[in-house]
C-alpha cells in the first residue's frame, strides 16, 4: 500500500486499536497493516471487478488472515457499487454484494454516497435493509447528523461513523 499517509497510519496502529482501509489490494497488503498493529483491514474496490463481485479473492483473504481480521466496504451511489475513489459504478448492488461475501468478513462498513457529508441524514430504510440481509456487524457512513439518528442506528444493531457532525460541532449542540 503506497499512500502518502502510510508513515502516519503505521503510527496510530502502533498506538489505537484501528481498522485500516484505503488501497488494500492483497492479501499481502493487508497482512502488512495487520503486522504492524491493525486490529482490521478494510477492502472494497478490490472485490469488485466491473460488474463481477471478486468472491474467490475475498474467500483467500478470509483463509489468508481469517474471517475475523477482514471488513467488507460497501460504497454505495444510487444503489450500486461504487470503487476506485467512487469513480467506477457497478451493476451490483449492496445487497447482491452482502448476500455473495458475508461468508468471508467480519463486518461490512457501508457508505451512503448519496448522502455523505452533507449531514442531511442517513436513510434508515436502507439500514434495515441491509441489516435484514446479514447478522455480521454492520458499520454506516453517509449524513449521519443527530445523537438521535445514531440511536434508531443502535437500535437497529447498526453502528454509525460520524464524520461532518462532529467537525461542525453539531453534534454538541
Amino acid at each position: 500500500m503506497g499512500s502518502d499517509n502510510a508513515s502516519i497510519v503505521e503510527e496510530l496502529i502502533k498506538r489505537l486499536p484501528c481498522q485500516v482501509g484505503g488501497g488494500v489490494r492483497s492479501a499481502t497488503d493487508a497482512r502488512r497493516w495487520l503486522d504492524d498493529g491493525a486490529k482490521r483491514v478494510i477492502v472494497g474496490s478490490a472485490l469488485v471487478t466491473g460488474d463481477k463481485l471478486e468472491k474467490a479473492f475475498a474467500a483467500r483473504l478470509a483463509s489468508a488472515l481469517g474471517n475475523d481480521r477482514v471488513v467488507f466496504a460497501i460504497d454505495s451511489s444510487q444503489g450500486r457499487i461504487a470503487t476506485w475513489g467512487w469513480k467506477q459504478t457497478s451493476a451490483i448492488t449492496p445487497g447482491e454484494m452482502i448476500d455473495a461475501l458475508q461468508d468471508y468478513c467480519d463486518a461490512f462498513l457501508y457508505t451512503h454516497i448519496d448522502t455523505e457529508g452533507i449531514m442531511r441524514g442517513f436513510p434508515l430504510d436502507v439500514a434495515r435493509q441491509l441489516r435484514n440481509r446479514s447478522r455480521k456487524r454492520l458499520i454506516v457512513a453517509g449524513g449521519i447528523a443527530s445523537q438521535e439518528e445514531i440511536e434508531m442506528l443502535e437500535s437497529l444493531q447498526v453502528d454509525a461513523v460520524v464524520g461532518m457532525a462532529i467537525y461542525t460541532e453539531r453534534l454538541l449542540t
